[in-house]
């Protein structure tokens, strides 16, 4: 490589870390050590873990996304449907996406306009998205929990119950190559683990036919800016793999 590829390499890098926000470079010796790979859940990456059915029966049945959202209705499923939701968030994106973003539950604006990941959180998926080369137009974005729950506290585990099963039909809709698990609840959900997302993120588990990679929630990113640089190296992993390399070179 010559010198004046280097510092092309170097320059696009720059501008895809510019992305996430970074500002600049430190020379702190720190930045440069990556942290010991932890163990990962129990079989979780020895095993493909198959994506749970909601119903046996419609296997035999040539699903769309607007028959999943048809039998979703105007859902009374769980509590959240009397605790003050506007409208339910079903999913927003390409259909026959390679790549799925599954974050936790609905906020405020998501709330109002009936679109998952749109308010600040949102705003930043979409730069991280744009930041491997693609467009909220090329993804599907969705969300284990379809309704808002007050104040935006924590989805408690009946309502994860009985929403999980169209979130699990979106993905055999979509059959996407790669799922990217946004936060604690997302990660925990599809992995059916009681794992941290610190602990599971930084590795490519199988999900079906899926490769999935949790990461942290934007959420989190806009109060933990220091966690941007854990994120850049979890998207590497998502372009690497949508670009049929290997993902798993540090697991």
């Amino acid at each position: 490589m010559t010198e004046k590829d280097a510092r092309a390499g170097v320059a696009d890098h720059l501008r895809l870390f510019a992305q996430f926000g970074t500002e600049g470079l430190s020379r702190d010796p720190a930045w440069r050590r990556r942290p010991a790979d932890e163990p990962a859940p129990s079989g979780a990456e020895d095993e493909t873990l198959q994506i749970p059915r909601a119903d046996e029966e419609r296997t035999a049945v040539q699903e769309t996304l607007e028959t999943v959202r048809e039998d979703l209705g105007d859902c009374a499923r769980c509590k959240l449907h009397q605790l003050g939701r506007r409208q339910i968030v079903f999913g927003v994106g390409n259909p026959g996406a390679a790549l799925m973003f599954i974050g936790e539950a609905p906020g405020h604006d998501e709330d109002v306009q009936g679109i998952p990941f749109v308010g600040r959180a949102g705003q930043l998926l979409t730069k991280i998205i744009e930041a491997i080369g693609l467009t909220r137009d090329d993804v599907y974005i969705a969300n284990v929990i379809k309704c808002r729950p007050p104040e935006n506290r924590n989805p408690e585990p009946d309502e994860v119950a009985s929403c999980e099963p169209f979130l699990f039909r979106q993905v055999q809709v979509i059959r996407p190559r790669v799922i990217v698990a946004l936060g604690t609840f997302a990660a925990q959900t599809l992995l059916r683990t009681n794992d941290p997302i610190s602990r599971l993120r930084g590795k490519v588990f199988r999900y079906g036919d899926a490769q999935l990679i949790p990461t942290f929630h934007p959420a989190y990113l806009l109060r933990s800016p220091e966690r941007k640089r854990d994120v850049w190296e979890d998207m590497k992993k998502v372009r690497d793999l949508l670009r049929g390399e290997d993902g798993d070179g540090d697991r």
